[in-house]
């Protein structure tokens, strides 16, 4: 008896433990109401979203995974167009229409892209090559086909003639650089913090688009003023978890993957028709400034005008000197007269 605290300061203790848990209890409440509200915002937007940006094109299953794909106009051979890193099919709003005049052409979502499902990881450029073809097959798409592919679809593009010369009647390239390419320590170590930032980035999207976080910060480039434009729609699909995984694979096959031992071993076109298309104005739109910059320009143009030289007897570069990498967009007739080049009834 003599060794028991006295009732005082157990009821002192008593009343701070029922207070630590009163305040846990309130801490509990308030972060399940945040968190409420922020799967409630999430909700509520992504459904408003839904209503302003619909599907262009429809889904169709590659084994056990949906892709989308926008099929317009008649005529043979059918012109496949293969966007860029990070752009949906929506990226060929300025080109598909005119091509679409004369002749067969499709764009389409890249898995993880758009209106496209995930898919397997990693994005190689074989299991792009190798989704495309199963996207047309099980679309109804017949070849021969014409393909072109913007920047990093490039990559894709030549794996696919690899894979399935036979479906390949001829090629347009547009600002895809060389096969090989080597980045000096200057560019290479911002290029090396943008993939980190992306990996990052790739942790945190589930959370962050669950709790309606990524849809708040980007409440104004998504919503904006007026009517829905195309960057609106971009920013819709960019802030979903399936994209930010599936851009930072493509952008690791680039740097640690097998893309550059996949393009090592082209089989060239041989007499099929290729026209290489160049920006003129600097890399990837960007400054010259500084050395290192200008031979990386020059590598990356000298790279190209050798692809069109070498893989195709048939070959052709031209460089289009009013626009920056982005030639889909600044300059679409340079892409339709690209195709019209490869196959003089597709694109008049």
């Amino acid at each position: 008896m003599e060794n028991q605290p006295p009732r005082t300061s157990q009821a002192k203790r008593g009343k701070f433990l029922q207070l630590l848990r009163w305040i846990a209890l309130l801490v509990a409440g308030i972060v399940l109401l945040i968190v409420i509200s922020g799967v409630s915002y999430q909700a509520i937007e992504a459904r408003a979203d839904a209503r302003r940006f619909r599907q262009v094109g429809k889904s169709v299953d590659v084994g056990g995974y949906n892709l989308n794909i926008d099929c317009t106009g008649k005529g043979s051979p059918t012109v496949v167009l293969v966007s860029g890193l990070g752009v949906p099919a929506s990226g060929w709003r300025l080109v598909q229409p005119r091509i679409g005049n004369s002749t067969r052409v499709c764009s389409y979502d890249r898995a993880g892209y758009g209106w496209s499902d995930p898919g397997p990881m990693p994005r190689t450029l074989s299991e792009l090559a190798k989704e495309l073809h199963a996207l047309l097959e099980n679309a109804g798409e017949k070849p021969p086909y014409i393909l072109v592919g913007h920047s990093f679809g490039k990559g894709s593009v030549l794996v696919y003639s690899k894979l399935y010369p036979d479906e390949v009647a001829g090629m347009v390239l547009a600002d895809g650089g060389p096969n090989k390419l080597k980045l000096p320590a200057s560019i290479l170590a911002p290029a090396e913090a943008d993939l980190r930032r992306r990996e990052r980035d790739r942790i945190y999207a589930s959370v962050l688009y669950f709790l309606g976080i990524s849809r708040f910060l980007a409440k104004e480039d998504i919503e904006g003023a007026g009517p829905p434009t195309n960057d609106q729609e971009w920013y819709y699909h960019a802030i979903q978890p399936k994209f930010i995984r599936a851009t930072t694979s493509e952008v690791e096959e680039q740097f640690a993957g097998d893309s550059e031992a996949e393009l090592a071993d082209l089989p060239p076109l041989g007499d099929k028709p290729l026209v290489v298309l160049i920006a003129g104005k600097g890399m990837w739109g960007l400054p010259l400034t500084s050395q290192d910059w200008v031979d990386l320009r020059k590598t990356w143009v000298d790279g190209q005008i050798q692809l069109a030289q070498h893989f195709s007897t048939k070959g052709k570069w031209l460089i289009v000197s009013d626009s920056s990498h982005m030639i889909p967009e600044e300059r679409p007739d340079a892409i339709v007269d690209a195709v019209h080049e490869v196959y003089p009834g597709a694109a008049r």
